[in-house]
């Protein structure tokens, strides 16, 4: 696996939405669908506001591998679950998308239980 690199991450922290996907079995990807993301530390970050529900989530976690796209740019990536900065996302969704309905809605328990780290492959 590769890392983002620093400028990578200072566009992807400046922009409001990403937009992530996962593969399909023949390696196509699926649709691409807008979500919230924050950078924390050297890592990218993202959650299901549907929780487990949500089909943009559903479809990663098939094989954990997919792509996201920002800014013109399109990478190759891979999906880790982890929960290890919990608080950390939760106040940098707070943060970066202010104190309104959908950042509590991001940061609950049913979106939690969705984190995943986003790496570059």
């Amino acid at each position: 696996m590769s890392a983002w690199t620093a400028d990578e991450l200072h566009s992807l922290d400046q922009i409001e939405e990403i937009r992530v996907a996962g593969r399909r079995q023949d390696g196509s990807l699926r649709t691409l669908t807008i979500v919230w993301h924050v950078v924390v530390g050297r890592s990218l970050y993202v959650r299901s506001v549907r929780g487990v529900e949500g089909a943009w989530y559903k479809g990663v976690l098939h094989h954990h591998e997919g792509a996201i796209s920002w800014h013109g740019q399109t990478r190759d990536v891979t999906y880790i679950s982890d929960h290890t900065v919990d608080d950390q996302l939760d106040a940098a969704y707070f943060t970066k998308y202010g104190n309104g309905p959908d950042t509590v809605a991001i940061t609950n328990t049913t979106s939690n239980a969705t984190t995943l780290r986003v790496e570059p492959r």
